[in-house]
């Protein structure tokens, strides 16, 4: 995806609104009907039906017709999806959208006449029933575009993403290899001694949200003060946003040139910030703990991380098994699990190695990579060798 910021005029944007409406409701609408289903009912209308289904609402709704057909299908086309992804367990299930929050719509089957280049830094991209939009170009040119994603934030910035293909980044070719430890405290830590950290909010910028925040807590609900507060908050959040994944764009192509081999652990990351609140009859234990290891783990951004390694450096990025690699020792495999004294300390009973914790980490995901072999062989990496130090033969008796 190449992503840019849209600049729209008044009217374009009041437009551009009623397309997102449009969206909202078709997508709110595929949702109520999978919602009644249940086991023994006939399925859910499927897309060919909906689409059948939404020719027939626009002839009986002037307000839904005056709007794009492109956007509607669109939006039942990216429920389609979702739901096929929410089956594959590999996310979750699509729920209701809201205004003003993850609004946007998508536009396919793209012509080439319909984005053009206007001056060095503007661009123009054609949207239905709105006309030319002025953008931003701030990238290398854009070639071959068949769709594009317009998407408006909490903070009211309005951007346009063209669904290109992004070109790989080549390696080194010196068979230089990398493991990486995403970490809560250290965002990344590399098996080569380097620790990297995600920029979050100053500190001036932290108090102005906690002030923010309590201002929205006396606020009356609906009140123009409100929505105010609510505006100024999103920026603060997006201004944090903005700066992560600056920052994992900048790192992934980092690391994407200088190694030709990285390393990752798989994690479940979805399965990992889920809530611990549980139900009424059996509350979860460690709420507030937990949503702020969960906190923790967005702002680090541990999975756009993997993302755009992934679209950088394609067949270069090797996911290993997490067991065990913040346990063992990286100089004799040990694995013992009061050898991390602290968060940042790592000092091994057996062998006396010490380092820090995350490096160490980041050594063994290299190692369990399969590229580097221990000369004295030894079990495979996925398994623990012994969970307590080894004594010495001459201290027995």
């Amino acid at each position: 995806m190449s992503r840019f910021r849209l600049q729209p005029t008044p009217a374009q944007e009041q437009a551009l609104l009623e397309h997102c409406g449009h969206a909202r409701f078709v997508w709110n609408l595929a949702v109520e009907q999978h919602a009644h289903w249940r086991l023994g009912r006939r399925s859910a209308p499927g897309y060919a039906e909906q689409c059948r289904q939404l020719t027939e609402a626009r002839a009986a709704n002037p307000w839904l017709a005056a709007g794009s057909v492109i956007v509607q299908q669109q939006a039942l086309k990216d429920f389609t999806e979702a739901m096929a992804s929410f089956f594959r367990r590999t996310h979750r299930r699509p729920t209701w959208r809201r205004r003003g929050r993850a609004e946007g719509f998508r536009i396919v089957a793209v012509k080439p006449d319909g984005l053009r280049r206007v001056s060095r830094n503007i661009g123009e991209v054609k949207v239905p029933k709105v006309g030319w939009v002025r953008f931003r170009w701030s990238r290398a040119a854009v070639d071959g575009v068949k769709s594009y994603r317009i998407t408006r934030d909490r903070a009211g910035r309005w951007h346009v993403a063209f669904a290109v293909a992004p070109k790989p980044i080549a390696g080194p070719g010196s068979g230089a290899e990398v493991g990486v430890d995403r970490g809560v405290v250290v965002s990344a830590a590399l098996s080569t001694g380097e620790l990297l950290n995600a920029p979050t909010l100053r500190r001036p910028e932290m108090a102005r949200l906690l002030r923010l925040q309590r201002k929205l807590a006396r606020a009356q609900r609906g009140s123009n003060r409100r929505g105010k507060v609510k505006t100024a908050i999103a920026k603060l959040k997006t201004r944090e946003t903005d700066r992560r994944k600056d920052w994992v764009e900048k790192t992934s192509t980092r690391l994407a040139r200088e190694f030709d081999v990285i390393a990752v652990e798989d994690l479940k990351i979805t399965n990992m910030t889920r809530s611990a609140k549980g139900t009424r009859d059996a509350p979860g234990r460690g709420v507030r703990q937990k949503a702020g290891l969960n906190r923790g783990i967005l702002t680090n951004g541990w999975g756009l991380l993997v993302t755009r390694l992934d679209h950088k450096a394609p067949g270069r990025v090797v996911k290993v098994d997490p067991r065990f690699t913040s346990q063992r020792c990286s100089a004799c495999a040990i694995v013992d699990r009061e050898a991390r004294e602290s968060q940042a300390v790592f000092r091994c009973r057996s062998c006396g190695f010490a380092a820090n914790a995350d490096v160490n980490a980041a050594q063994n995901i290299r190692l369990a990579a399969g590229h580097a072999v221990t000369a004295r062989g030894g079990p495979p990496l996925g398994e623990p060798v012994n969970r307590e130090p080894q004594r010495d033969l001459l201290s027995i008796g």
